[in-house]
């Protein structure tokens, strides 16, 4: 049976116009800004100064905590700067910026194609090598992987879900990874689910990646314990609590986290990317990032070192088109449009999306006219257009009664609402200063 979540969700245009793109290896070269702070939580704190010489997979700056993550160059070459550079919103955030010269890696990080299979490490291990090597979990939030994996106290894991829906219009990068990658994706689910003491791991896909579905299907004899999901098409599909809705049946609680529902969930590019840390010692320095739009003449799945300008995927795909209204890192659902297209890119960096200007142009908005669209489109079983007037009212005490800090953002209310009201910039205002009261009143 094909399964989904219960509660709103809608059904934009697929656009995965990359698709049949296969991934492509970007080479580095000149210049790379690396941001000390690329994760949920504290920045990481720099262990090389100007001047020095660094290789592929070095680590150049330690986690500042225990909710942080550690950052290792993507490429080898001198330490020109620790700087503040700016990101793609225009931020202005310190990093380390290296010249690039040659290509030379730590001699640790095994680099053949060679797929080690036997995990010898046990679950204590495997944590501490997941921190050390600086992994985040790249569907989006980026947060630190080794901290999503140590259940709490009092908490148990019953199950391992991997979140391979890639729901969001235009990405592709997850579903090549599965494509290409199917049995190192395989084994880095046995890893994690070694790492939480589960037996059973759910493996979500939406069924229009069929391809995916059959690959890992195929592995399914061999990796013992891991079930894939075919997952009915409907956005926010790959909503944590949404998935788990959908796969378990289970619901997080508001204020929640899906560790109470007894699961710990995954995206499939993390899978992936504990395989290269636990089995061939690869820190975090690359990750596969779509590049497409329907106004470029060729969309491309890029595996970029971390740090890479964003002008440098441009050109390889012939440069940004004249009507190019937008550009977006991410999709076009969830993504920020970029104030600063040539930003580096990041560890979560999971597509740069070019939009026209007829796609993007914003259309007038005009008066609610009750049509409750916005509550039945809800994933999260809210009431936008509440939340909207509450935000407008600087009401922050009643948007928190009615639950403003559950939004996960994703823009089904704004996208689904008739008279083009921007809902959600309104429900994020409420959103963060919900947040801020619950905090100060700890």
């Amino acid at each position: 049976m094909i399964k989904t979540f219960k509660y709103g969700g809608i059904h934009p245009d697929d656009n995965k116009i990359s698709a049949e793109a296969a991934i492509e290896t970007v080479v580095p070269e000149g210049v790379v800004r690396i941001f000390l702070s690329q994760h949920i939580g504290a920045p990481a704190t720099p262990v090389v100064a100007r001047g020095d010489k660094v290789k592929v997979g070095q680590l150049i700056a330690k986690a500042a905590g225990f909710v942080s993550a550690n950052i290792h160059s993507s490429v080898s070459g001198t330490v020109t700067n620790i700087d503040l550079e700016a990101d793609h919103l225009g931020i202005k955030k310190e990093a380390i910026i290296i010249k690039v010269e040659g290509d030379e890696w730590m001699d640790d990080i095994d680099r053949s194609d060679n797929i080690p299979k036997e995990i010898k490490l046990s679950a204590e291990e495997i944590l501490k090598k997941i921190a050390a090597s600086g992994l985040v979990g790249l569907g989006g939030a980026a947060f630190p992987s080794h901290v999503k994996l140590s259940v709490p106290p009092g908490k148990t894991a019953e199950y391992l879900i991997i979140n391979a829906a890639e729901c969001e219009p235009y990405l592709t990068s997850d579903y090549r990874i599965m494509l290409e990658h199917a049995e190192e994706v395989m084994i880095g689910i046995q890893i994690l689910k070694k790492a939480i003491g589960v037996s059973v791991a759910y493996v979500g896909v939406e069924v229009n990646k069929p391809a995916a579905i059959a690959e890992l299907n195929s592995l399914t004899s061999e990796y013992k314990g891991i079930e894939i999901v075919p997952l009915r098409k409907k956005y926010p599909q790959g909503g944590e609590k949404q998935l788990i809705k959908a796969v378990t049946n289970r619901e997080v609680p508001s204020g929640g986290l899906p560790i109470d529902a007894g699961t710990v969930v995954h995206n499939v590019g993390t899978a992936f990317s504990v395989y290269e840390a636990v089995m061939k010692n690869k820190p975090l320095i690359d990750n596969v990032v779509t590049v497409t739009g329907k106004n470029l003449s060729v969309r491309k799945n890029l595996l970029v070192r971390v740090g890479t300008p964003v002008s440098r995927l441009v050109e390889i795909v012939g440069g940004i088109p004249e009507n190019t209204g937008k550009v977006i890192f991410g999709g076009p659902m969830m993504g920020k449009a970029a104030s600063n297209p040539d930003a580096p890119t990041q560890k979560s960096t999971s597509a740069v999306l070019f939009m026209s200007d007829e796609e993007s142009y914003r259309k007038t908005s005009c008066a609610c006219i009750r049509c409750a669209r916005c509550v039945s489109v809800c994933p999260m079983n809210l009431e936008p257009y509440l939340l909207k007037r509450l935000a407008e009212r600087k009401d922050f005490e009643e948007s928190e009664k009615n639950s403003a800090h559950d939004c996960i953002e994703c823009g089904s209310c704004a996208y689904t609402c008739p008279a083009n009201i921007p809902l959600l910039d309104y429900i994020r205002l409420s959103k963060t200063e919900v947040l801020k009261i619950k905090r100060n009143r700890k």
